[in-house]
Order: structure tokens, then C-alpha cells, then sequence
């Protein structure tokens, strides 16, 4: 007599296809797709696939994070230092409606990320069920696909079609809800990758017409600037656009999300574009004669006054996706094509030139910005620590080769002017969703994504308490991840804004904070406390030299400001030193 086990193992291949239960089938479907790590938090719904997942435990390793939307930014951070796709697990209901704002922060900075969420069996979906969700239509605004699947036999082509559309032309996060009886019903597993769909072409027919005219305009223009988009660094243009700037000597700028993309001690590179970006690139945009944008987006926070912008250059806007083109800034030249794919093909047939005269106003605002800015803030005689100057301290004594991953509000800002960055896909931070909370469980899910890197997050204090629980993660599975906290005990970009803008109101932004470092302990994290100048050194060597994690609670001057500035409404030609 056969044992139910051994019958089971009879009836596994049916006609050369394996007879496995749709739970079993999703991992053979991410196995198949060269995924190893998966971030995520069980539930009822969703425990079919976490109970299989224990027989996979030596091909898929799976981060328990303390909250869905920490395994969200993770698997986000672990795709933009890896170039893969992130994966994410949540159950039904509440586990999947907490993935919402990691979902729009992918959506929104263009990474892809395969969301993979339970629901309830199928009979019970409208009923109002106990953890029961929309999450199909939750998500919809912010998934560049989504789907539910309720017959595990469409398990496989809904996945492998998933990962296609996640990773194809512009990258973005998608996301597949499976029913819990299709997790646990059987099927015939077979897996093909997908490599097209009807009525979706990411791959458009290289536009050389338009090429050939953006080449004409290159070579006669007097004063032109390159503004380097996180494009660049999605389509791994970055030695492309390196040949590109120094055989036309054009000067580049970047976008916050860009940076990394362009090195940071290139003679042809100005700066950061934006609010808060460099003196030079911010003032003179609306003096060149040419703007060559490269995968990026004319977000607000770079333009400015839309009715002020770039009113003297003719703008050649270089973009995968067709809908960001007139979108904001109207261009005078459209090519909807790959950056890669358009630098390869417009090198050759540009001119070698070279813009002393142009580059040598971008170096006079330089020295303008160093002494007014830069050197007050890296180089104070006396007073309180500051953030710039911990970030210079920090970029010196890596030297640039570290992956910088940052929190949002002012943290951010300092991080991405004061680090040089020397690789691509150096910086990791959230860029149009501009998300407190993202730096924590983005640094360890960086840290996971490239261990053989050292991987620094620069936190705010009020951002750091909101996924302060991901600790928990990084202990459990000893990340060593280190952490920054810049700590001057207020919401510190809220409250600039306030001085600047409502009579130093300070409504609701200056916060009694815990002790971090006894916090970090708890959790069998090393940490210090640095307060005085003449600490600083010695207490960024001792972590950086660390094996394990470990945070430092770095208390800075609590109403410093981030300068330059382009105040709301005003061009980016008014753009301010000083308060």
C-alpha cells in the first residue's frame, strides 16, 4: 500500500507539468525570476504562502519586518541598489492597505516592485468579510498594474506578466492580489516569462529624426546645459552620459533623484537642480540658450515658476514616458526613447566642443555659494554642530564610496549636497513622495541588497520615530546598517518654513524626543551620543569601523536652515543664499 505521501508524489508530473497548490506555484514563479529576498509580514489571509515558504527556506530568504510599510520601502531600497525587482509580501486588509504609502513612494520615484498581497477566498470577496479590502481598487492610482487572481492557474502568467510590466520601460511598482483559496488549490505548473503583451510597447522605434535635429541644436548652441534626471541612472546610462558631456563639454546638473548618476568631482558637473539645489545650476538655467533634459520629469521642486523658467533655451526633453513630455515645460524637441538608447546614438554625431566661458560663470556662483553657504556651514569657527558639516565629515571619511540613504525634510537636503557621491545608484532616498519614515527601513533593505557596500542612512528625529520599529528587523537578522540621527529636537523643514513664512509660528513641530541611544541598546545596537565638535571625528571612525550595526544620535543647532532656496513661486533665477 502507497502512503498519501507517496500518492502525492506519484501525481507531482502530469503531463511533463508539476501538480503543486498556488502557494507553492508563486515561489517557483519568483524563483524562476532569479528573486532571493523577499520583505514582508504574515497574516491570516496570506498563510498558505508563508507556511510553503518554510520549504524554500534555502532559496528565498524572507525580512520579517516590524510593519508593512517598512517591508514596502525596503524591497523599494534593495531594487534601487540592485537594479531587481523588490518583493513584498502583506496579507489582506489592514497588512495590505499599510503597504499603500511604500507603493505610491515606488510609484512615484519609478522603481519596480512586486507587491503580492492576500485576500479572502473568493466566495467571500463583497461581503464585508473579516480583513477583507479593495486593495485592487486602493492601489490602482499608484501601481502601474495590478490585478487579482482568484483560480490558481493563472497564477504564473499573472506573475510573469507582472514582473514584465514592473520592469519595462518605465519601471514602476505593480501588484497581484490572490485569493486565499487559490493559494490553496492545486494546479499544473508550468512557467514562461513574459516578453510581451498586446497594447503594451515599451519598447519604442529609436526617433532618429528627432535625434538628428537635438544634434543640430547641440553643436550650435553657445550656452547649453545638461539637466541629468534619475532616468539616467534607470536605464544605466551613466557612462553614456559621462562620453556624452565630455566630448560636447557641456555642464551637467541633476536632480535629487539623479544624483549619483554624474561623479560629483566631474570638471563638467554644476551641481543639484531644485529648491535646494546649487547656487550656479539654479541661477543660470534661465541664461542657457539650450537645456538637453535627460530622464527627468521638470518636477516642480526644480522648475520653479513654470511662467519664469528657461524663458532664453531651447529645451530637448529626452524621456521614456511619453506622458511626462509637454507634461510641465513645453520642448521644442521630443525624443521618447530610452536614454541609454539615445546618448549611444547622438554621440556620434555631435561635435567636440568645449564652454570655458559658460563653465566659468557655473565656477564664479560656485565660489559665491562656498563662501556665503558651503564654508559657514562645513567649516563653522563656533556654535552648535550642524548637518552639513556631519555630512562633509562623513563623505571624507568614506571618501564617496558609500550607499547614502536618507529620510526626508532636511536630513535629505544636507545628505544630497554635502555627500560625493562617486557610483551610480549611490543615493537612495524618496524623491516625489517625499515620505518621513522612508530612511530607516530603506537603509537596512539597501544594506540587505548590497552587503559588500557600506551603507550609512541620515535620519531626522521626527522621520526616525515613525518606522522606529524596524530596529526590531535589523536586530533580528543583524543588518549592519548605520545609522545617523541629525537631531535638533523639531520637524526641522516644517519649522524653517514656519520662520520663513509665518513669523517663526512654531506650530506642532518642535518635539521631546526619547533617548535614542538607550533605545538602539534595547535592541542590542551599539550607539553614542555626540554633542561637541571635537567628538565628531572620533565618533564616526568608531562607527564606520563597527562590524555590526550601530546609531549615532548627533545633536545639531536646532533652528539652522537649508540654503540655497527658491521660495515657492519664485524662479529659480531668485534663488537666495541667505535668510
Amino acid at each position: 500500500m502507497k502512503t498519501e505521501q507517496e500518492k502525492e508524489q506519484a501525481t507531482l508530473e502530469i503531463n511533463g507539468q508539476e501538480h503543486i497548490t498556488g502557494a507553492e506555484a508563486i515561489l517557483e514563479c519568483l524563483i524562476a525570476e532569479g528573486v532571493d529576498t523577499i520583505f514582508g509580514y504574515p497574516g491570516g489571509a496570506i498563510m498558505p504562502i508563508y507556511d510553503k515558504l518554510m520549504d524554500y527556506e534555502d532559496r528565498l530568504r524572507h525580512i520579517l519586518t516590524r510593519h508593512e510599510q517598512g517591508a514596502a520601502h525596503a524591497a523599494q531600497a534593495y531594487a534601487m541598489v540592485t537594479g531587481r525587482p523588490g518583493i513584498c509580501f502583506a496579507t489582506s486588509g489592514p497588512g495590505a492597505t499599510n503597504l499603500v504609502t511604500g507603493i505610491a513612494n515606488a510609484f512615484l520615484d519609478s522603481v519596480p516592485v512586486v507587491f503580492i498581497t492576500a485576500q479572502v477566498v473568493s466566495n467571500l470577496i463583497g461581503t464585508d468579510a473579516f480583513q477583507e479590502t479593495d486593495i485592487i481598487g486602493v492601489s490602482m492610482p499608484v501601481t502601474k498594474w495590478n490585478c487579482q487572481v482568484k483560480k490558481p492557474q493563472d497564477i504564473p502568467d499573472k506573475i510573469a506578466k507582472a514582473f514584465y510590466i514592473a520592469k519595462s520601460g518605465r519601471p514602476g511598482p505593480v501588484l497581484i492580489d490572490i485569493t486565499k483559496d487559490a493559494q490553496l488549490e492545486k494546479l499544473n505548473f508550468r512557467y514562461k516569462k513574459c516578453e510581451y503583451i498586446r497594447s503594451y510597447n515599451p519598447h519604442i522605434p529609436l526617433h532618429t529624426k528627432a535625434i538628428e535635429s537635438a544634434a543640430i541644436m547641440i553643436n550650435h548652441a553657445e550656452k547649453p546645459l545638461i539637466l541629468a534626471g534619475h532616468g539616467v541612472l534607470i536605464s544605466g546610462a551613466e557612462d553614456e552620459l559621462k562620453a556624452f558631456a565630455e566630448k560636447t563639454g557641456i555642464p551637467v546638473a541633476s536632480t535629487l533623484l539623479g544624483l549619483s548618476g554624474f561623479p560629483s568631482d566631474h570638471r563638467l558637473f554644476t551641481g543639484m537642480l531644485g529648491m535646494h539645489g546649487n547656487y550656479g545650476p539654479n541661477l543660470l538655467t534661465n541664461e542657457a540658450d539650450l537645456i538637453i533634459a535627460i530622464g527627468m520629469r521638470f518636477d516642480d521642486r526644480v522648475t520653479g515658476n513654470l511662467k519664469k523658467y528657461a524663458k532664453k533655451a531651447t529645451i530637448i526633453h529626452i524621456e521614456i514616458d511619453e506622458a511626462e513630455i509637454n507634461k510641465n515645460v513645453i520642448v521644442d524637441v521630443e525624443i521618447n526613447n530610452d536614454a541609454k538608447d539615445v546618448l549611444n546614438h547622438l554621440i556620434s554625431m555631435v561635435k567636440e566642443n568645449s564652454f570655458e566661458k559658460w563653465i566659468r560663470e557655473f565656477r564664479i556662483c560656485d565660489k559665491t555659494e562656498y563662501e556665503k553657504v558651503i564654508k559657514p556651514e562645513t567649516k563653522p569657527e563656533k556654535g552648535e554642530l550642524r548637518m552639513g558639516e556631519v555630512v562633509s565629515r562623513v563623505s571624507e571619511l568614506t571618501k564617496g564610496e558609500a550607499i547614502i540613504v536618507t529620510d526626508v525634510g532636511q536630513n535629505q537636503m544636507y545628505a544630497a549636497r554635502y555627500y560625493k557621491f562617486r557610483h551610480p545608484n549611490s543615493l537612495v532616498t524618496s524623491g516625489g513622495m517625499g515620505t518621513m519614515g522612508f530612511g530607516l527601513p530603506a537603509g537596512m533593505g539597501a544594506k540587505i541588497g548590497r552587503p559588500d557596500k557600506e551603507v550609512i542612512t541620515f535620519v531626522g528625529d521626527g522621520g526616525f520615530q515613525m518606522t522606529i520599529q524596524e530596529l526590531g528587523t535589523i536586530m533580528q537578522y543583524n543588518v549592519p546598517v548605520k545609522i545617523i540621527v541629525l537631531n535638533n529636537n523639531y520637524l526641522g523643514m516644517v519649522r524653517q518654513w514656519q520662520d520663513m513664512f509665518f513669523d517663526k509660528r512654531y506650530a506642532s513641530t518642535e518635539l521631546v524626543n526619547p533617548d535614542f541611544v538607550m533605545i538602539a541598546k534595547a535592541y542590542n545596537i551599539p550607539g553614542k551620543k555626540v554633542s561637541k565638535r571635537e567628538n565628531l571625528k572620533s565618533a564616526l571612525e568608531e562607527m564606520l569601523a563597527s562590524k555590526g550595526p550601530y546609531l549615532l544620535d548627533i545633536v545639531i543647532e536646532k533652528e539652522g536652515n537649508v540654503f540655497p532656496m527658491v521660495e515657492p513661486g519664485s524662479s529659480v533665477s531668485e534663488v537666495r543664499l541667505t535668510y
